[in-house]
């Protein structure tokens, strides 16, 4: 079985395209341009490409566009007409991704847990209108909301199109994060860090520089991105300039990971915050340890329990809370019983051993995160 897409470049900066069956328009995920099948400015597009579902991507070399069936039906990213953004562009919007790898090896009991809690919490806490959110997970019956690579970029680009100085926006993330060698030399350790969609074993996975590209870069003045990412190797995921080295005693010092090269890694004037499971060669945990009812990330339950506790007044506060969790949890861990410290949702899966992640912050320009206001 295979699918046909039209070939075509963006109208705004050649980037080239890939436009699905049936579809008349399409985002670009560099300049978040819209293009109408007849607006291509270059020269006429080349003979429509055929794909075959068994098609794989090359994981150290991966192509712009991945390789897969577009499910039957009309996206609700790409078929945006042109002119102003949908009503849904509000204010305040986010994308959030929970990827459980259902039946598979890679399984994870608490990803989806992790979505339910965190749309709750953006919407009840921090008045984020429903509407304005695009969850994806693998229960979801639309086939534009499965997490697959194709998905993930098309709501992340969707996330950032058209943003307003005034906008708050958030991406979280709950699955598995991985990292591979860094082809570009912009990696101080020489390792690009990455994110797995459901389809990553043909699909390849999602690496920060794409990340970087699609959500920091276009960020204006006045626009607010953070991201809550819950997945092993996290740490400089956004591939954001500056990390917030913090001790356990709460001392910092922001350490500059610009790349050598001198290549811009931040924004365009916005700003843009993440808050990451653990270091980029630490493990995260997907736990019933922490809730002591159900399986969930404990990036995530340490995110929202700080919040909810009423740490949530600097990042610096933010920071220090989440990891107080983490690590006191798995000191009790060591001496057996557990205090629950918030009730969620159904029974999950036992945990036992110790949780060693330490979360961490990134951002695009340094800051005293201990002054600096924490909102969402």
């Amino acid at each position: 079985m295979t699918t046909v897409y039209m070939s075509l470049n963006c109208s705004n900066c050649s980037s080239p395209l890939q436009l699905p069956p049936g579809a008349n328009s399409i985002c670009c995920a560099i300049c978040h341009d819209t293009t109408l099948a007849a607006d291509s400015r270059s020269s006429p597009p080349p003979p429509a490409l055929s794909y075959s579902s068994s098609g794989q991507d090359d994981h150290d070399h991966p192509p712009h566009h991945p390789s897969q069936v577009v499910p039957s039906g009309p996206s609700p990213y790409n078929h945006a007409p042109p002119g102003p953004p949908p009503a849904v562009h509000g204010t305040k919007r986010a994308v959030i991704c929970g990827v459980s790898y259902k039946n598979t090896k890679n399984e994870l009991k608490g990803s989806i847990n992790d979505v339910v809690c965190m749309k709750y919490l953006l919407v009840n806490r921090f008045n984020f209108p429903e509407s304005s959110i695009i969850v994806l997970t693998e229960e979801e019956t639309d086939a534009y909301r499965q997490p697959t690579k194709s998905n993930m970029r098309l709501a992340l680009s969707w996330l950032v199109q058209g943003c307003q100085p005034g906008d708050s926006l958030v991406f979280h993330f709950s699955g598995h994060g991985s990292q591979q060698k860094d082809q570009n030399g912009d990696e101080l350790d020489g390792y690009d860090e990455t994110l797995c969609p459901t389809d990553f074993e043909t699909q390849g996975m999602i690496v920060d520089d794409e990340i970087n590209e699609i959500i920091v870069k276009p960020l204006s003045h006045g626009v607010k991105l953070h991201a809550i990412i819950d997945a092993c190797h996290s740490g400089t995921v956004l591939d954001l300039p500056f990390l917030c080295r913090m001790d356990r005693n709460g001392k910092y010092v922001w350490e500059d990971h610009r790349p050598r090269s001198g290549e811009w890694k931040g924004t365009s004037g916005g700003e843009a915050i993440s808050f990451s499971s653990c270091d980029d060669d630490q493990t995260s945990a997907d736990t019933s340890a922490l809730s002591k009812i159900t399986s969930t990330g404990a990036m995530t339950y340490s995110f929202i329990l700080a919040i909810e506790r009423g740490h949530a007044t600097t990042y610096g506060s933010m920071l220090n809370a989440m990891r107080s969790t983490i690590r006191d949890t798995s000191i009790e861990l060591r001496g057996g019983i557990i205090t629950s410290l918030i009730s969620m949702f159904l029974t999950g899966q036992t945990f036992s051993g110790e949780i060693t992640q330490e979360p961490q912050l990134t951002a695009n320009e340094p800051f005293d995160v201990y002054s600096k206001p924490f909102s969402l």
